[in-house]
């Protein structure tokens, strides 16, 4: 499974400049100027996830090729105040991100009279309620159109029903008082019960503060980064600063190596690019796992607590169905032994079950049969 996560935000809060630079080499490009609803159409960009760990695996291993695991950004147009009620472009392209694991929203931590406010002025925390409230009100639509049905079939005795109206009710009465599906804090069954509504509210958010360089060197200094925080902090939820103009600098430039210089040059330890997804794996609660051969060295992304049946099944849903058994080692065994003979020789090549929980960094094969 790939990491997927939804942009959203309002206009002019450099929501487009920083998928352009997350996303940079990918073919994609969003529209970004100085003016409300630049964006129209949805944009897609699939970027490689960095993990150095790939590399050394490579370099006992000794390949054909290297392939990382990747992360799917969609961006969406600017939302307004009024948008579920057809203000600005209305909230239409919300479809577009109800099947992510997360939304990334980003709001604007930075003064710049020459970069146009859609509400006139800075206000995180207004801001951040604006959108909130549309994703609410796009949730209740959802919800309204299919209420009396189910609630009628549950009351006829469909326990299938009723085990739907039994979140569904619950999870509309938050909305209608203006608290987000996940402030309910829903085990993940009853997640899996209500998953067809797709609903956004209920999806973790992650929260983008765009600041300027001066920002980004000091966000405790900073207000506006501050403000965000406190309302992250609140709802349990993760923020990553990012400068969205420096992000397309680095972007631009043609080597990893001049990025590496760019970065100590900027005294910053990795890109924005980089925070994002470590703070949405922690945040979705992922881990990686890698499979290495003379064919390929690949990383997976799977979820915290998936035994290795479930695991194999990212690669191929046969493997899933058909496990026998795992042949497991960890990246931190290669590195001290040098290559696969030492690991066996050391006796530290494991032999695993359906039973058995995936660390992040094991070295997996599978043993299968259909």
């Amino acid at each position: 499974m790939g990491f997927q996560c939804g942009i959203v935000g309002l206009p002019n809060v450099g929501k487009s400049t920083t998928f352009n630079a997350l996303t940079a080499g990918s073919g994609a490009h969003a529209d970004a100027s100085n003016y409300p609803f630049c964006t129209i159409n949805p944009n897609v960009g699939i970027v490689k996830v960095p993990d150095p760990r790939l590399d050394r695996i490579a370099h006992y291993i000794k390949p054909k090729q290297i392939v990382p695991t990747t992360m799917t950004f969609v961006d969406i147009a600017g939302i307004v105040k009024g948008a579920s009620k057809g203000e600005g472009l209305g909230n239409q392209f919300l479809a577009h991100i109800r099947e992510v694991n997360a939304i990334a929203h980003v709001v604007r931590c930075f003064e710049d009279p020459n970069v146009v406010h859609v509400d006139g002025s800075v206000d995180p925390a207004r801001d951040i309620s604006v959108i909130d409230t549309e994703l609410i009100f796009a949730d209740l639509d959802t919800i309204v159109k299919r209420y009396a049905t189910i609630e009628k079939q549950a009351r006829t005795g469909d326990k299938k029903a009723a085990a739907v109206f039994g979140v569904l009710a619950p999870v509309r009465e938050a909305l209608e008082k203006g608290c987000p599906a996940r402030s309910l804090k829903l085990s993940k069954d009853e997640q899996e019960i209500i998953r067809d509504y797709h609903l956004l509210t209920i999806k973790p958010v992650l929260y983008v503060a765009n600041l300027d360089e001066k920002g980004l060197h000091a966000p405790s200094e900073n207000n506006h980064f501050q403000a965000v925080k406190r309302i992250a902090d609140a709802e349990g939820s993760k923020v990553v600063p990012i400068c969205g103009a420096l992000e397309g600098e680095i972007a631009a430039l043609s080597s990893d190596a001049e990025r590496m210089e760019f970065l100590k040059e900027l005294g910053v330890g990795e890109t924005g690019l980089d925070r994002m997804i470590h703070a949405g794996y922690e945040l979705l609660g992922l881990i990686t796992y890698f499979t290495a051969g003379e064919k390929e060295v690949r990383a997976w992304t799977i979820i915290k607590g998936w035994k290795a049946p479930q695991a194999a099944g990212v690669i191929h849903t046969d493997f899933e169905r058909g496990f026998i058994r795992a042949e497991t080692y960890h990246f931190n065994d290669l590195m001290e032994c040098e290559s696969e003979q030492a690991i066996k020789d050391r006796g530290l090549l494991r032999l695993e079950g359906k039973g058995y929980v995936v660390e992040d960094g094991d070295v997996l094969h599978f043993r299968f049969n259909v």
